[in-house]
């Protein structure tokens, strides 16, 4: 199944994995809605909300830079209305957004904890909500929609939460929309599913892993090809809590090698949750 056509909805994609999965879909001919924040350049972080339309544009789509804070609704609603009016509707919604800080409670700022469950949780719910109506009317018209969010499967295991209580805490909210919103949208025909890596990825979010080096990570492509492959499957697929290498491997993708920063590398360390 071909995503030419179709219409994404993505939120944080001026960089990292966001970006990787929108130039992917993008080489099929989609039309991307980026919904970020970045719209000026950083000298600590690499990508604008501009950069990343020139690169989806040069994959090969269409795209809409759109400066949004996903804790702000007004700026949500607004963001989806303009998507779908721009390209005549909304098909995928990927919630890619994330705010990461691997601190125990004494060092954990309030201000820290407020942006996490505000991006994280809030924002996956809020993004999800503003972007339903069009998933409807995708859903009616046949065009197998879609929501794919990048959050770990659900672990109970307190060795998650211990070292890192509040990011665990708005990572799982994630992942909690996902458990629920399968349910409740399984009855309108679009689908709901998670997606996380088997291993560390390399994006600017590593900064906040102490003593993460390239040897240990693959690139974010792994993570693109994974959520392509998801995006194309049918709407009946739903409520899955997908690891990246195993949606490729039943793809007949089982050599890896590629996806590696340093290739050869026998150093791969597994990424959080898992």
């Amino acid at each position: 199944m071909s995503l030419a056509g179709k219409t994404i909805f993505i939120s944080g994609a001026s960089r990292g994995i966001g970006l990787a999965i929108a130039t992917r879909c993008a080489a099929d001919g989609a039309n991307v809605a980026i919904a970020a924040k970045t719209a000026d350049p950083n000298p600590k972080l690499p990508g604008t909300i501009f950069t990343a339309a020139r690169e989806i544009e040069e994959a090969g789509g269409r795209c809409l830079p759109l400066q949004v804070d996903i804790r702000e609704e007004p700026q949500v609603v607004a963001a989806a209305r303009k998507a779908a009016e721009t390209f005549g509707g909304i098909d995928i919604v990927i919630n890619n957004a994330s705010a990461i800080n691997l601190t125990s409670t004494p060092a954990t700022p309030i201000k820290r904890f407020d942006l996490m469950m505000g991006v994280n949780a809030r924002g996956t719910f809020l993004v999800t909500q503003a972007c339903l109506p069009y998933l409807k009317e995708s859903a009616q018209a046949g065009r197998n929609p879609h929501v794919l969010t990048l959050s770990p499967p659900l672990n109970m295991d307190a060795k998650w939460f211990a070292p890192h209580v509040a990011y665990t805490m708005a990572k799982y909210g994630m992942s909690m929309c996902v458990l629920g919103h399968a349910e409740e949208f399984k009855p309108l025909g679009i689908a709901v599913n998670a997606l996380w890596p088997r291993t560390v990825i390399q994006t600017a979010a590593l900064a906040m892993i102490p003593g993460i080096k390239p040897e240990h990570c693959r690139t974010p492509a792994i993570m693109a090809d994974a959520a392509y492959a998801i995006l194309s499957m049918p709407a009946s697929v739903t409520g899955n809590f997908f690891i990246d290498d195993e949606v490729l491997a039943k793809m007949g993708v089982t050599d890896l090698a590629k996806y590696s920063v340093v290739p050869g590398s026998r150093q791969l360390m597994v990424d959080l949750f898992l």
